[in-house]
């Protein structure tokens, strides 16, 4: 395969995203077909990415039902945004609503694409009745300590006497700071772990469960609240496991991450009335792509696309995107400085590479389509940046081997964009274009 026999096709196939919005009300009647919508990036810090899928979340709460928009984020985090965007918030605007969002990387989903869909979500729900509201929710599980926090909180008004007994089990963690690193870190060395005091506080919060069931037109503030903090015990648990297997290499940490966001999502549709009408997941291509498709799955690696394709079959619709060049906002490290820098053009014999070449700068194709399937086959190489960017490791840092049509549903390529502007600039993000020089190896 090569890019002749994509350039035989690309007339046909090859449907142009443009300002008119054709284009995004094609692919959303498209995706709406399925019950749950899993739309990309290909990394963490670019406009375009954010913008459009923004624009296509849009159009499928406002035009399809959908009404619950999951993030690639931590769940208590969150949720202070769903607060603001149900009407239920002390907060005064979306720049508030995302304030929970401190930890590296902030620019995630502290960004100005980000805080103008908030502020969409919220006028939207304005208007409507609270069983038609749209809510917002996060899939991660890095939050450890602020779950903690939430299930107390959370008890503290609703049952003292449980808030005393989760206090207790969760003392557990403080022997280990406020580092879940540090804790997972010590109990490889031996130090007693705190799984069973998680596992047992979960349980606990469960027993009330039945007795608040959230799947009925007649949901109240209380009932999300309540479930709230069942899914904070619920991450508590599934973190802890998560922050022991960092340092024992027995258990793959990507699998566990990615089995608890597939599991939030299930919780959601099954617990929440709003998700069972459709549900959007915002996050990176390699968790929204098929994995099997990928050098991930030869890996052993499995992932939320993956998960949902095989739990929901063809209610389960994902949309990756591409890009060959531009800039990005990135950090060279985990808890280095975000940074504005130029994008590499895409390697040879890859996808961006073979999209660049047809010489159509934005378009979109259908990966069901017999041609196109043919055409882009593969493998090829496919780029994914995560918040961190090194270019001088490229092909080692960045590329994977993939089967772009058994991967997504829909792709859009974006030929050259932009960074992606953060609510909190770091000094020196934006001075300017970052300077063309590259080095001369990889």
């Amino acid at each position: 395969m090569g890019t002749r026999s994509f350039d035989a096709v690309a007339e046909r196939v090859a449907h142009p995203v443009d300002d008119d919005n054709k284009a995004l009300d094609a692919i959303a009647a498209r995706a709406a077909r399925a019950s749950v919508v899993l739309i990309g990036e290909a990394s963490h810090g670019t406009r375009e990415f954010y913008a459009t899928r923004a624009a296509l979340t849009e159009r499928l709460i406002r035009e399809h039902g959908f009404r619950a928009v999951t993030l690639e984020a931590d769940w208590p985090d969150t949720f202070r945004a769903h607060r603001y965007v149900t009407g239920r918030s002390d907060d005064r605007d979306a720049v508030d609503a995302l304030s929970d969002f401190r930890r590296f990387p902030a620019w995630m989903w502290r960004n100005v694409v980000m805080r103008d869909f908030v502020e969409w979500l919220a006028a939207f729900n304005r208007e409507r009745e609270r069983s038609d509201k749209a809510g917002l929710f996060g899939l991660d599980l890095y939050s450890l300590h602020a779950s903690i926090e939430a299930v107390l909180e959370y008890l503290d008004r609703a049952d003292p006497a449980a808030a005393a007994r989760a206090r207790a089990r969760y003392g557990c963690f403080e022997y280990f700071g406020d580092s879940a690193q540090g804790y997972g870190f010590a109990v490889t060395q031996g130090a007693d772990s705190c799984e069973d005091e998680a596992v047992a506080q979960l349980i606990d919060l469960r027993r009330q469960a039945l007795r608040l069931p959230l799947a009925t037109d007649g949901q109240t503030a209380a009932d999300e609240e309540f479930f709230s903090a069942e899914q904070n015990a619920r991450l508590v648990m599934n973190a802890e496991r998560y922050y022991r297997a960092m340092y024992r290499g027995r258990e793959s940490t990507w699998n566990l991450r990615d089995t608890h966001m597939a599991e939030t999502l299930d919780a959601l549709r099954e617990r929440m009335p709003g998700a069972a009408s459709g549900v959007v997941v915002w996050a990176h291509n390699s968790h929204v792509g098929d994995a099997r498709a990928t050098d991930m799955g030869r890996r052993g690696e499995i992932n939320v696309g993956q998960l949902a394709r095989e739990r929901y079959g063809r209610n389960a619709f994902s949309i990756g995107f591409s890009t060959y060049d531009g800039t990005v906002t990135a950090a060279d490290d985990w808890d280095a400085p975000m940074q504005r820098k130029r994008i590499r053009p895409g390697l040879a014999e890859s996808y961006e590479r073979l999209f660049h070449d047809s010489g159509r700068a934005r378009f979109w194709i259908d990966l069901h389509d017999p041609d196109v399937a043919q055409a882009l086959e593969g493998p090829l190489l496919q780029r994914a940046i995560g918040v961190i960017y090194r270019p001088q490791t490229e092909r080692w840092s960045h590329y994977f081997d993939a089967l772009l049509p058994r991967q997504f549903d829909v792709m859009i390529h974006l030929d050259r964009t932009e960074a992606l502007e953060p609510l909190d600039s770091s000094a020196g993000w934006d001075e300017g274009e970052p300077p063309e020089t590259w080095p001369t190896a990889l």
